[in-house]
């Protein structure tokens, strides 16, 4: 019987061997498996981040170069808006000498009950009408105070009636377009 059970624990041992090795080489199995799970996982983690920290990136480009429209849209508006309020100067400076003309053709006239004196009266006016409407507006200088950025002084003279600075005479009336001075006025000041 000794010799039975020596072999039956040979067999045994060669059975809890294999059993042991496949064991053994299941657990390493199982731990590659693991160590390529970790590392797949780490590299899925890596991906992950990179990817967050591209989506960061376009995000922010994003708000600058929507911020950089808004601003660009905001510069264009205010172009345009003072392409209009003096698109007209140069046509309105131009129209000027025309209204000064008018002014002295309408003053010097002694008839002012003659149909042509009337005629151009109207034709004046509606002249002045129609500038404005498009923003020009008259300097006020007769008897006021001489400000150099409405006012160009011509001459002076000694007054006793008046205080220093104040416009005496008004030789050729000013213009303002949408509050720019087009042209100043040409005065006397007193002095």
């Amino acid at each position: 019987m000794d010799i039975k059970e020596d072999k039956l624990k040979e067999e045994m041992n060669d059975e809890e061997k294999e059993e042991i090795a496949d064991e053994v080489e299941q657990k390493t199995e199982d731990d590659v498996k693991s160590n390529e799970e970790t590392e797949k996982e780490s590299s899925i983690e890596k991906e992950l981040e990179n990817k967050a920290k591209e989506i960061e990136d376009l995000n922010e480009m994003y708000l600058r170069l929507q911020a950089d429209f808004v601003n660009y849209k905001k510069r264009v508006e205010k172009e345009k808006e003072s392409i209009y309020s003096y698109a007209s100067e140069e046509i309105i400076n131009s129209l000027l000498p025309i209204v000064d003309n008018f002014e002295r053709a309408l003053s010097s006239s002694t008839n002012k009950e003659d149909s042509f004196y009337e005629g151009m009266d109207m034709i004046y006016k509606q002249l002045l009408e129609v500038l404005e409407k498009n923003g020009l507006e008259e300097i006020e200088a007769l008897h006021c105070e001489f400000d150099p950025n409405y006012h160009h002084a011509v001459f002076q003279e000694e007054s006793e009636e008046h205080e220093e600075g104040i416009v005496l005479e008004v030789f050729q009336k000013g213009y303002k377009l949408n509050d720019k001075v087009i042209r100043p006025s040409m005065v006397k000041v007193a002095k």
